[in-house]
């Protein structure tokens, strides 16, 4: 009889504790999938299919930022994740920092439907090393100008338009340094991702200017959906690109979206293994989920992104300039902190110091 009565006092709470966590008992007997991605990469529909499929539990930690994602990675050197999201620059990062862990591409058969363009993977700069794969090409958009058409006789021609006196205080600007040092390298001439010592200044008075024609900075899509309209924006720097353009339209704004032919930044989207995965087989099989038509096709039709496996849908079609993919850049350290500082406002006097 109390044997009996301690089992139900510990069904009892085993219940209770299932309830206060907002799932099934049964679900604290599952295995759990930590993933760690942007908005619209695990789309709760999705994620259902993927755990009735494989009887796990998957938890989703959404990030707005490479910082952000840096920092939850460097916590406990990925303990916390098994499977992540980011770009191939970053994923230049986590591999020299032992954050993330080689991927058995046999694991991943659906590798094979994907575009000519992303095989074979050693020709993209960033995800292997030593003849290993460390992540796994998903989605990728150019980093374009949204513009509001009424506003413009002529479409924008490049990225100096955010310089244009014209706009001053109607341009809509993502707030992250390291992209941000890299516009005004781009504008100025310059290798984006490598600034030279004796350069710096230049590219700070360049970054300064571009503070000058801010209305102001967003940090999510949806953010900047929402500035654009009720703040009346005129030009919009796109650092999540045709997913941005999608949620405008579908917002009723009368926008258009230019490609800059004299170069681009663009951004390609990468899953990894995190080197603290519990189970990276079943990591593996995230990824390969990720890639059945269906759920790549899902990501575009929802998010306006372009997908690995069809040649058309998200891409759009005036993205014939110079694509420039991003890489690693010269100080992280350096771009953030002198960003943060041009943000709070210091004087210009101080910053070239």
């Amino acid at each position: 009889m109390l044997c009996l009565r301690i089992s139900r006092r510990v069904l009892f709470i085993w219940i209770a504790l299932a309830a206060y966590l907002g799932m099934p008992p049964s679900a604290l007997a599952m295995e759990t999938l930590r993933v760690l991605a942007w908005p619209g990469y695990a789309d709760a529909d999705l994620v259902k299919i993927f755990e009735q499929r494989h009887g796990v539990h998957v938890d989703v930690t959404l990030v707005d930022n490479d910082d952000v994602l840096r920092e939850k990675m460097a916590a406990d050197q990925g303990a916390h994740f098994d499977v992540i999201a980011a770009n191939t620059a970053e994923m230049v990062h986590y591999i020299d920092s032992g954050l993330i862990q080689p991927i058995d591409t046999q694991n991943i058969p659906n590798l094979r439907k994907q575009l000519p363009r992303f095989r074979p993977l050693s020709a993209i700069p960033g995800i292997t090393r030593a003849g290993r794969v460390y992540a796994i090409p998903y989605t990728y958009s150019e980093m374009g100008l949204i513009y509001d058409r009424r506003r413009f006789k002529t479409t924008p021609s490049g990225y100096a338009d955010l310089w244009n006196p014209r706009y001053a205080g109607q341009v809509l600007l993502f707030d992250g340094g390291t992209h941000n040092f890299s516009l005004a390298a781009l504008a100025l001439g310059l290798d984006p991702f490598h600034i030279p010592p004796g350069a710096r200044q230049q590219v700070l008075k360049k970054l300064l200017a571009l503070r000058r024609n801010a209305l102001a900075f967003y940090k999510l899509p949806e953010e900047a959906t929402q500035l654009f309209r009720e703040q009346s924006a005129a030009l919009l720097f796109a650092n999540y690109g045709s997913q941005q353009v999608k949620q405008l339209r579908d917002a009723g704004a009368d926008i258009g979206y230019v490609v800059p032919r004299n170069g681009v930044l663009a951004w390609l989207d990468c899953w990894a293994v995190s080197h603290g995965a519990r189970n990276k087989a079943l990591a593996e099989a995230w990824i390969d989920y990720t890639l059945e038509p269906a759920v790549s096709h899902a990501l575009s039709a929802r998010q306006g992104l372009a997908n690995t496996l069809e040649a058309t849908g998200a891409a759009h079609a005036n993205a014939s300039g110079r694509v420039i993919w991003l890489q690693p850049v010269e100080d992280d350290a350096w771009r953030n902190r002198l960003w943060q500082r041009i943000l709070s406002g210091e004087r210009e006097s101080r910053l070239l110091q």
